[in-house]
């Protein structure tokens, strides 16, 4: 046992004694801090949680190999949705032809290359028409007769054709309600990718592009990752302009309930705002980007900080209305606390930093930042908020200034006190029994809760398709904008056969000059993947074998070079295939080769596509299949293997980081309770109401279908430290009232009556300040907010109703067996 009260003895001087020097440190400090502010960036894109991800580093060399060498820069896409009764008909092909035209005349699009059905109508008219202002040309000299012809023959003929068009396309009597087009940008430095960019130099391109496209006629939408990065950042702004100042109204008429004290209140957000201020300083001087996941931050430091403030004031008057004066009744309030705020600080950033195990860098950022906003609440509501109340109330009597609610919360003989000594009934009567019910109960929700799924796509951060009618009801400035991304991806999904999520990529590295490179290439054709489209009972993938046969039915010489090479007659070279790639990389076909092979020769990739109907997981362990059965480098890559590969970290992350804050959290309780009190048992007391809720959270995500995401992630870790902050301040109470011959359960009593009422009043202000949550646009955040709400509720409910009768049966173990000694 150490003797530690030396150390408070120390704190206590300067609170008592000195309060205006440290009331001057800590503005001080907070003056430095906040230059922290101007420094602190945003990231609202989804693209930083794949960093690192292997598929992710492939899916990146894909599009450095594949995307940006032929126009020597980065490159992005915008995609043209064109609507109406039919888009094959000549006023809709010229309108689709304008469109492309307007944006490539702009030279701030810098637009290097067009692709829509218009244009192929076009070319098939009069092969000579290669620019947009001479196929408009053509399309306007030609009958309608002849362009319903043309789209006959080309949508009959032509599968890339097809594939932009509507899933409603009638070859027969050529109509489709809907069509896609393809504008190419040279943009330094990027590349469409798995994710979403913030701040993407594509959303400035695709905005303009909009207004370009709005003064031509017909239905055409502008979209792109550049839309959706501007939305993403939009709807987070949104939320929180709707979300905080619902959570400041209710967090302030709760906290005016439970402290009833103008004054005490005033100390009280004033340490919330330090806490705030201190946190997201740290956050500018250390360079870490605010992003979606650091969202739940300000919650935990409420949760955390409602709870010690309330704490303070509480057992500050428990002791006020005994008669003592307001030095020795501080003295004896920071004498019991600052221990409790230290075990419950301990244990929080220990469960907080053990998402530094996660392979995310924004979840282990997100542990960095918790862990030291916690460490910052600690000395904040520790130190400065008794030395702020210490001298006002100095002041106050100085002044004869009337002090207000002065009564404890819980007090013996009220409403509160007796609903919550109800776990103290239980106790007395039958504490076993229950707590066998507990264990049950516990293992129980854990069985189920381990079946919560996890899920990571772009569409978690986007508002729902229809804004909830009573966001549209809200005045100016708190009125949402209008979200339009959701509505057009689903319209996507639903119209045309395949998108970029319906294609899988096959990224291969090393020599493809070998002889048998391609036919290994071709052997991945047959017997496809469940989950893969097939034709004849093989695989159709686009790659570099897609253009060679492209190539040879349009050349004859090039068709008596690939027989020449073909060893075994199946119509696939297998030697001397430098010379193969020479020649096709010499025609007129090469800029389509580059799509799949590299000018040296030592990557190429196959696009396969998939079935829409198949899961994630599905899709992914297929092509990780494939990619192992081909015999040399391979890796499974593209838009829907990444984010398969982000979830299963996702998920990872949340288990193994939960594991470790439970044993470090267990040991360090155990420890710290030994060290201080000579009672190590205490800490598995401790333990058991933090199981419990993490169990009942995790019960609740899937019974509520809320998944595992980069923000509901972290909700397990959270339960961790918000339930271990419940628990911890009462066994610490519990260990002050019993001591020498005091009945344990009259130890239990105050304890409930003192320590629980103070949590109540917190448990009351926090489930409403982040519950509010729900009403942010965006669904995921909603669901981070009831979550988070739910585990301060849990964690309220385990520590008064189950850690009583865990207390009395730690106290019977340690009489018969003398464990603690």
């Amino acid at each position: 046992m150490i003797d530690y009260q030396s150390l408070i003895d120390q704190v206590d001087e300067w609170i008592i004694n000195r309060d205006k020097t440290v009331i001057l440190i800590f503005i001080l400090i907070t003056a430095v801090l906040a230059v922290g502010f101007g420094m602190t960036a945003t990231d609202s894109g989804t693209s930083q949680f794949s960093e690192g991800v292997p598929a992710q580093e492939a899916f990146e060399d894909v599009n450095d190999n594949f995307e940006r060498e032929p126009f020597g820069t980065g490159t992005g896409t915008t995609t043209l949705i064109q609507r109406d009764r039919n888009v094959l008909t000549k006023s809709a092909v010229l309108a689709m032809l304008r469109a492309q035209h307007r944006i490539q005349r702009d030279t701030s699009q810098n637009v290097v290359s067009t692709n829509s059905v218009a244009q192929t109508v076009a070319t098939e008219i009069d092969p000579t028409a290669t620019t947009l202002s001479a196929q408009i040309d053509v399309v306007e000299r030609t009958p309608q007769s002849g362009v319903r012809t043309v789209t006959r023959t080309i949508v009959r003929t032509q599968p890339s054709v097809r594939s932009r068009l509507s899933d409603d396309l009638n070859e027969r009597d050529p109509s489709a309600s809907a069509t896609i087009a393809t504008i190419t940008h040279q943009v330094a430095g990027t590349s469409d990718d798995a994710g979403t960019q913030s701040g993407s130099p594509l959303t400035s391109l695709q905005r303009e592009a909009t207004f370009i496209v709005g003064s031509t006629s017909g239905d055409i939408t502008v979209f792109g990752s550049g839309i959706i990065s501007g939305e993403l950042g939009g709807v987070i702004t949104d939320s929180l302009i709707i979300v905080v100042p619902a959570a400041v109204i209710l967090i302030f008429i709760f906290l005016i309930i439970a402290y009833r004290d103008p004054i005490d209140l005033i100390i009280g957000l004033v340490s919330l705002a330090m806490t705030i201020a201190w946190t997201f300083g740290f956050m500018g001087w250390a360079r870490i980007e605010f992003t979606q996941i650091l969202i739940a931050i300000p919650p935990l430091l409420l949760a955390v900080g409602i709870d010690f403030g309330i704490h303070a004031i509480n057992r500050y008057r428990e002791e006020r209305v005994t008669g003592e004066d307001i030095s020795s009744s501080m003295r004896t309030t920071t004498d019991q606390l600052l221990p409790a705020f230290s075990i419950v600080t301990g244990t929080t950033v220990l469960g907080f930093a053990a998402n530094g195990v996660s392979d995310l860098a924004p979840v282990r950022e997100f542990g960095l930042v918790a862990a030291v906003g916690i460490i910052f609440t600690l000395l904040i509501f520790g130190i400065f908020l008794p030395a702020f109340k210490h001298l006002l109330d100095r002041k106050r009597v100085e002044y004869s200034i009337p002090s207000f609610g002065t009564t404890p919360i819980g007090r013996a003989g009220s409403v509160g006190g007796q609903v919550l000594g109800v776990g103290v009934v239980i106790a007395r009567r039958s504490p076993y029994i229950f707590l066998l019910v507990i264990l049950i109960l516990t293992a129980a929700l854990g069985g189920y809760g381990t079946g919560v799924e996890t899920r990571f796509t772009t569409d978690d951060f986007l508002p729902p398709e229809e804004t909830p009618g009573y966001l549209e009801e809200l005045p100016e400035p708190f009125a949402p904008g209008e979200y339009t991304v959701t509505k057009t991806t689903n319209y996507l999904e639903n119209t045309f056969e395949s998108s970029e999520d319906d294609t899988v990529t096959v990224y291969v590295e090393g020599s493809m000059r070998q002889g048998s490179t391609l036919e290994i290439l071709h052997k991945t054709n047959q017997d496809p993947p469940d989950s893969f489209v097939t034709a004849e009972r093989e695989s159709q993938p686009q790659s570099i074998l897609t253009v060679i046969d492209q190539y040879e039915r349009e050349s004859a010489s090039f068709r008596r070079l690939i027989s020449a090479k073909d060893q075994n007659g199946n119509g696939i070279p297998d030697h001397d295939l430098g010379i193969v790639y020479d020649q096709l990389f010499a025609s007129s076909y090469g800029d389509q080769a580059r799509l799949y092979l590299t000018d040296d020769y030592t990557a190429t990739r196959l696009i396969y596509s998939v079935k829409a109907e198949k899961s994630q997981a599905a899709i992914t362990a297929d092509t990780r299949q494939l990619a192992t059965e081909i015999r040399m480098e391979s890796t499974a890559t593209g838009s829907v293997v990444v984010r398969k590969a982000v979830s299963d970290v996702i998920a990872e992350s949340a288990y193994t980081s939960l594991v470790i804050a439970v044993l470090t959290a267990a040991v360090f309780l155990v420890a710290i309770y030994w060290l201080l009190e000579n009672r190590p048992g205490l800490g598995i007391a401790n333990i058991l109401p933090v199981l419990l809720t993490i169990a009942g959270l995790a019960s609740t995500m899937r019974y509520l279908d809320i998944p595992f995401n980069v923000l509901t992630g972290t909700t397990l870790s959270v339960g961790i430290g918000l339930g271990i902050d419940y628990s911890a301040h009462f066994v610490h109470r519990f260990t002050e009232e019993y001591r020498g011959e005091v009945d344990r359960f009259e130890a239990l009593s105050v304890s409930v009556r003192g320590t629980g009422g103070a949590l109540a009043g917190s448990m009351l202000t926090t489930t409403s300040g982040t519950g509010v949550l729900i009403l942010a646009i965006t669904p995921i955040l909603g669901q981070f907010g009831l979550l988070i709400a739910l585990s301060v509720l849990y964690s309220f409910i385990a520590s008064i109703f189950v850690l009583p009768a865990a207390l009395i049966g730690w106290t019977d173990i340690r009489r018969q067996l003398w464990i603690d000694t």
